[in-house]
């Protein structure tokens, strides 16, 4: 049997970023707290952490920030995916090499790829890891999207443990259960459909929401988990609103808002992403406030 990285819900970390590069001391802070919140697993390097834009220093001195401020209390997964074969491969190994528990590897952006073409990267990539393999499917920002069958065959590759599916077609997801559920570790890459996607099998959630409200969006794994399905569900249903506020414009854009209201991080965004609209902005405030975050 496969090793689960985590159940539960792991955050998909912001990065706090300022003029000057990361702010290690806001990006401590933040760690901590979710840690002390009750978290069960930490992405550094994701798309929430801005890691298109990071340089190659800045990628690598994350995933090594965090695997060490983490030390151990939680599993940590570094974002190692890339368009570039060498490149994946390079920073997979130095996630390794870093300590993280696993690495989170999206399919390959812009030059897209054939289902073959998909198979024989993540084997390459699981190849060269020493550290268990967590596939990423968002085919609304790559433009290719991970089939059903193609997961059937990847999941008999020992390395490769799990899948973070933001496809959003749940027939598509159901069919992904039936093929590999007993293969590989399920996790819902949006946060509107935990609870459903706990229903059919899943592990859990990584979420830009946990960001927020570490404890709270925990708590709709935890109650599933303990049988209490409603109560998930009334979870689920009670952060709706604030889970579209967060997604009304490209994720971060939304998340770095919130988080800078929180305290931390300044609301910087590289370029090509801007300011969230203030019309937006001030609505996700008025949430945040009616749930008592800020």
């Amino acid at each position: 049997m496969k090793k689960t990285v985590f159940e539960g819900i792991a955050t998909a970390l912001i990065t706090p970023l300022n003029e000057n590069g990361i702010d290690y001391e806001l990006f401590g802070k933040l760690v901590d707290w979710q840690i002390e919140s009750g978290i069960a697993g930490l992405v550094v390097c994701g798309t929430t952490g801005e890691a298109s834009t990071l340089t190659d220093d800045e990628h690598r001195d994350a995933i090594k920030f965090v695997v060490d401020r983490a030390a151990g209390r939680v599993p940590v997964i570094a974002g190692t995916g890339s368009n570039d074969l060498a490149y994946a491969i390079d920073l997979t190994r130095h996630a390794c090499e870093a300590g993280a528990d696993a690495v989170l590897v999206v399919t390959p952006y812009y030059n897209k790829a054939t289902q073959k073409g998909l198979i024989q990267m993540y084997t390459a990539i699981a190849d060269a890891s020493t550290k268990p393999v967590i596939l990423y499917n968002v085919p609304s920002r790559t433009g290719v999207n991970i089939e059903p069958s193609t997961y059937a065959v990847l999941a008999d590759h020992p390395n490769i443990v799990g899948i973070k599916e933001a496809n959003g077609n749940f027939s598509k997801i159901l069919e992904t259960f039936a093929l590999v559920g007993d293969k590989l570790d399920i996790y819902s890459g949006n946060d509107d459909q935990i609870t459903p996607l706990l229903a059919l099998g899943g592990k859990g959630c990584i979420s830009v929401l946990s960001n927020l409200l570490p404890k709270e969006t925990s708590d709709i794994a935890n109650l599933f988990f303990k049988g209490d399905v409603k109560g998930s569900a009334e979870l689920q249903i009670k952060y709706h609103a604030l889970i579209d506020a967060l997604f009304s414009e490209v994720n971060p854009i939304p998340v770095k808002a919130a988080m800078a209201a929180m305290g931390y991080c300044e609301n910087y965004l590289r370029m090509p992403l801007t300011p969230m609209d203030e019309k937006k902005e001030a609505h996700m405030l008025s949430l945040m406030r009616e749930e008592g975050i800020i």
